[in-house]
């Protein structure tokens, strides 16, 4: 039985980028999991670790010998390799050079397909140490790193410089090369507490090793609970709270290897700025963790995390303190300048604001929205006149000081401004609204004029981009259309508004000037939004037939379709539900087998009905017709489909009892009638002839 043992992988660099990190870190786990699958290595587990200045791996519970690996190589058919007096022909003895062996040498593997030459090889397994190198460099290789840099006078490239590489197999160091890199037994520690080499005896002491000599805590998960504890009872000592954001946290963590938090303050009077931009400077410029009171206010603190245990930590603090200082002062005076005039008066900039080349400016499709809004004011319950004064505003603060310097303040310094200049409580809060949902799980924005902004922008993009050409491919997705699209749909779904889609675009399509939209942008945005449709249901869960199943019926009002989805899936729990369906996927068949003229529109004829079983279908679906016409007009596509399922047994008669392509032609008519009708009624639902 082969030994097991331990093995330790570190990359050594320079500081790595810190919003990549934990990517990276992934990355490199599952590409050397994939070479160890690759090269037949068995093991028990692999332990990542990721730090400013390293990538490591350590892999549990692996054999010190690599099996042996067995190849398989299939010759020509048995039939084609020997002639009738049983002798080898020239295919037979060409495969028996190529794999250099004798022909008598050959297996024969039979299947159910035939029988076949066949050579097997066995490679003996190589001294898994031997690999490590190899398999290293193939993991790193494969790390999605947009861009590589080079270093030195090698031709090494990875995401920044390899200065050292630790490759320890149990107690025993593993000679090679990684990156251009010598690899020896030895890792370095914190760049300012112990930046001597440290040597590792065993790949099990790698982490605890790093922690108690280095000052280096490597597990990325360990340091970021740690900072988070940190930051938690740092924040409470002074009786507050602090606001965690898991990114923001994610990237303290990637940027320091012996985390301190320190509570730092600021001047009252910054207060007086609006919130958002506070925690904004403090979050995304200077990465520090904004501190509020027990009611969520936002209090003159903030809490910094060092990458040093300083023996004078008030000197880390007083830094930290003057950092921020010249941030906030500049944020005051933005602050001040924009509100110097009211919200509205930005508007005039808009039109030197290019949104697209083709698309125009700004200014152009502030007035395609609010020329769509109007349209979908009635459906929203709300006057068409906030609408289109949201729409006018929606844009200007995009020139402003402040979102100049905070991009990521549009919407939120909208609001503000709005408020400041008395606008409609509606119009205020649809400035920042129009932006919801932001990504996957985002909340919908709460105010009707909001509503009405979100679907009027993003439907105005779609129909543009596609209209001129510039369609999603493959990764790339300039214009953010794939999630447009699923914002629309949230929107109109969950809202919910009762809105054709079709409708919808062709309104947005008509706002632009004749000719600049290709003919066919109308119905490429929808089948692209409809595609986005089985996504989004997908994603709750649903049958993928199901949904395909409603898609089918050429419905495109977005509310009604996942109404139809519901009652599909509800219908699919029914005992009837097997039955009808494979009885509606053998009347499809039957009908597209039929000819045109059997299959012509038509009425049926009661008295062509001479089967008992096919009067009794012809009953049920005309007594139904009229119970459904009203459950349908009112959606309740439930009560449909439980109505439909008391067919059942008429159904499975009729298909037991009758022939349907008889050779009596106006027979044969009717009783394709008689299916078209059966079909119809199912179809005012879905094509439940798609449930699989």
């Amino acid at each position: 039985m082969d030994t097991l043992t331990d093995l330790l992988v570190e990359i050594g660099t320079e500081e790595l980028p810190p919003i990549a990190l934990p990517s990276l870190s992934r990355a490199f786990e599952e590409g050397f999991r994939n070479q160890l699958l690759t090269h037949g290595i068995d093991f028990a587990s692999i332990e990542p670790f990721a730090a400013p200045r390293r990538l490591a791996l350590l892999v549990k519970g692996l054999p010190t010998q690599q099996p042996d690996q067995e190849s398989l190589r299939r010759g020509p058919a048995i039939q084609a390799a020997f002639d009738a007096e049983g002798q080898p022909t020239k295919a037979a003895l060409g495969f028996a050079r190529s794999c250099g062996v004798e022909i008598e040498t050959l297996e024969r593997e039979e299947t159910d397909k035939g029988s076949w030459l066949l050579f097997r090889s066995v490679t003996p397994g190589r001294e898994t140490a031997r690999l490590v190198p190899t398999m290293t460099e193939a993991a790193l290789a494969d790390l999605p790193i947009p861009k590589r840099m080079r270093w030195g006078a090698g031709s090494e490239e990875f995401v920044r410089p390899v200065h050292w590489v630790c490759l320890v197999m149990g107690s025993t160091a593993i000679e090679g090369t990684v990156m251009g890199v010598k690899a020896e037994p030895h890792t370095h520690g914190h760049r300012f507490h112990h930046p001597e080499r440290i040597r590792i005896d065993t790949a099990e002491a790698y982490a605890e090793k790093l922690r108690t000599m280095g000052c280096v805590e490597p597990s990325f998960a360990r340091r970021r609970d740690w900072i988070r504890e940190q930051v938690t009872t740092v924040a409470r000592s002074a009786g507050l709270r602090a606001r965690i954001d898991p990114g923001l946290l994610d990237e303290v963590t990637a940027l320091v290897e012996w985390p301190q938090a320190l509570l730092c303050r600021f001047e009252e009077r910054y207060l007086e700025i609006p919130p958002e931009v506070l925690i904004e400077t403090m979050q995304s410029n200077q990465k520090y963790f904004p501190v509020e009171d027990a009611q969520g206010g936002l209090q003159a603190r903030f809490i910094a995390v060092a990458n040093i245990l300083s023996r004078e930590p008030d000197q880390v603090r007083t830094g930290n303190e003057r950092v921020i200082r010249p941030r906030f002062a500049d944020a005051a005076f933005f602050w001040s300048q924009d509100l110097k005039q009211p919200l509205a008066a930005h508007a005039a900039r808009l039109e030197t604001v290019v949104f697209q080349d083709k698309l125009g400016t700004l200014a152009e499709k502030s007035l395609r929205v609010a020329r769509l809004g109007r349209y979908l004011a009635p459906a929203l319950g709300t006057g068409p006149e906030l609408i289109e004064r949201a729409a006018a505003l929606a844009k200007c603060d995009l020139v402003t000081s402040m979102v100049f310097e905070f991009p990521g303040l549009q919407g939120t310094m909208g609001r503000y401004y709005a408020e400041r200049a008395n606008e409609d409580p509606c119009v205020c809060a649809a400035m920042e609204d129009q932006y919801l949902p932001r990504f996957a799980g985002d909340a919908l924005p709460a105010s009707r004029c909001g509503q009405a902004l979100a679907i009027a922008d993003r439907l105005d993009t779609l129909v543009g981009v596609f209209g001129i050409g510039l369609r999603p491919t493959g990764a790339k997705d300039p214009y953010a259309l794939r999630r447009a699209s699923i914002a629309v749909l949230r929107l109109l779904i969950e809202t919910p508004l009762d809105l054709d889609l079709r409708d919808l675009l062709r309104t947005a399509a008509d706002g632009f000037p004749a000719g600049l939209l290709g003919d066919d942008t109308v119905e490429a945005v929808l089948t692209y939004m409809l595609e986005r449709l089985r996504g989004y249901h997908g994603d709750r869960g649903l049958a993928v037939d199901t949904v395909e199943a409603v898609i089918q019926t050429g419905v495109t009002n977005p509310w009604d379709l996942d109404r139809r989805i519901s009652a599909v899936t509800e219908f699919r729990r029914l005992p009837a539900a097997e039955s009808l369906a494979a009885a509606n996927k053998r009347i499809r068949n039957i009908l597209l087998k039929a000819e045109a003229e059997d299959t012509a529109h038509g009425v049926l004829n009661p008295n062509l009905l001479s089967d008992p079983a096919e009067q009794r279908l012809a009953e049920g679906v005309m007594q139904l017709s009229s119970v459904i016409e009203p459950l349908a007009e009112a959606r309740d596509y439930v009560g449909v489909l439980e109505t439909l399922a008391d067919l059942r047994d008429d159904v499975d008669a009729f298909f037991t009892d009758v022939m349907v392509m008889s050779e009596d032609i106006a027979v044969r008519h009717n009783r394709l009638q008689l299916l078209q009708d059966l079909s119809a009624l199912f179809l005012r639902v879905a094509d439940i002839s798609r449930l699989q």
